[in-house]
């Protein structure tokens, strides 16, 4: 409770945990005994290493599963890595954390950690079977374009809009060649164009239905439609375009699909910066045993709660309330 209070409060570090229950004593007093007074920082770590990751990740999925049984909209599936988690002596890699981004609900729905980006492939599934998809989109990268993930979407009752790259080898190459004829018949398409950060972004979407010839040669589980996103960014110095492709389960028309594989890149704004710039969490050198892995599940449950709070405040303006105001603290401890 206490790691918690000052996770919510902006702290970060066991030493900065200590300092909460050492100063804020008075108001952690109306809710917990401390028949030993304040805990040292190194009880603060020795509790987050001893503390069993998949049990506390359990605390954490019972808290967000009202959320995520009503769950709507498009689900993000991305990975972030820890980078400072990482212990030359022991030789342990950096945590490598896998999330469910909830993007109308800007949540974390569930998350799951993993040693190495290539076993993120044997986490997703996991990650999947913690989630409700019925009437979601769920979004992933190229990595985790694989035929088995998108059958258990499907058979979860969701759909997927999937970004295909060259792992997938000749269906990449025959989807890019058909998208990439000026011949080929398009069911719809959109383009948007937006300006920002000195910049415009121009995006082309197109979609296609006509795939029978498609499935007939690769039989991907659940496939309706196949689309490309055409983005071209021009600046003051330079003018640079793209061109990404999708598998889509649903035959979405071009101007739905449009900010459904934008909102993939969103998590990247919305949950990683958040953790990375107002969270510091790149610079956290909690590196022993399971701290790395409980901490990053109680930032997410600090960002969710600061998330679901309705004052209009910056996240960096709500840590700074809370480790001011008392109530405020009390009332976000509330929602839980």
């Amino acid at each position: 409770m206490i790691a918690l209070c000052t996770v919510l409060s902006g702290g970060q570090t066991a030493v900065d945990m200590s300092i909460f229950a050492r100063e804020k004593e008075t108001f952690v007093r109306e809710f917990l005994k401390l028949e030993h007074g304040p805990p040292s920082h190194d009880t603060f770590s020795r509790v987050f290493r001893l503390l069993d990751p998949e049990q506390f990740g359990a605390c954490f999925q019972r808290f967000m599963a009202r959320f995520a049984e009503s769950c709507q909209g498009v689900i993000v599936i991305d990975g972030k890595v820890v980078r400072r988690s990482f212990d030359k002596a022991s030789g342990k890699s950096a945590l490598h954390m896998v999330s469910a981004w909830g993007c109308d609900q800007r949540l974390v729905l569930a998350q799951i950690a993993t040693d190495a980006k290539s076993n993120e492939i044997t986490a997703v599934p996991m990650l999947l079977r913690l989630l409700c998809l019925k009437g979601t989109i769920v979004t992933v990268d190229a990595l985790n374009c694989q035929r088995e993930i998108a059958r258990q979407i499907i058979e979860q009752g969701g759909d997927y809009a999937m970004a295909l790259k060259g792992n997938q080898g000749t269906l990449h190459d025959d989807v890019r060649a058909f998208l990439d004829d000026p011949k080929a018949e398009a069911t719809t398409t959109n383009t948007t164009v937006d300006g920002d950060h000195g910049r415009i972004e121009t995006r082309t979407a197109v979609v296609s239905t006509h795939i029978d010839w498609l499935q007939e040669q690769h039989q991907w589980p659940g496939l309706k439609a196949v689309a490309k996103v055409t983005r071209i960014r021009e600046s003051a110095d330079k003018t640079s375009t793209e061109a990404a492709f999708y598998l889509l389960s649903q035959p979405l028309t071009a101007d739905r699909f449009n900010p459904v594989a934008r909102a993939h890149w969103g998590v990247e704004n919305r949950l990683h910066w958040c953790l990375d710039v107002q969270m510091n969490e790149d610079r956290d050198r909690t590196r022993k045993d399971n701290g790395p892995q409980n901490l990053a599940v109680l930032r997410h449950m600090a960002l969710n709660v600061l998330r679901k709070d309705p004052r209009k405040e910056s996240l960096r303006a709500k840590f700074n309330i809370a480790a001011w105001n008392n109530a405020y603290l009390t009332s976000l401890l509330e929602r839980f």
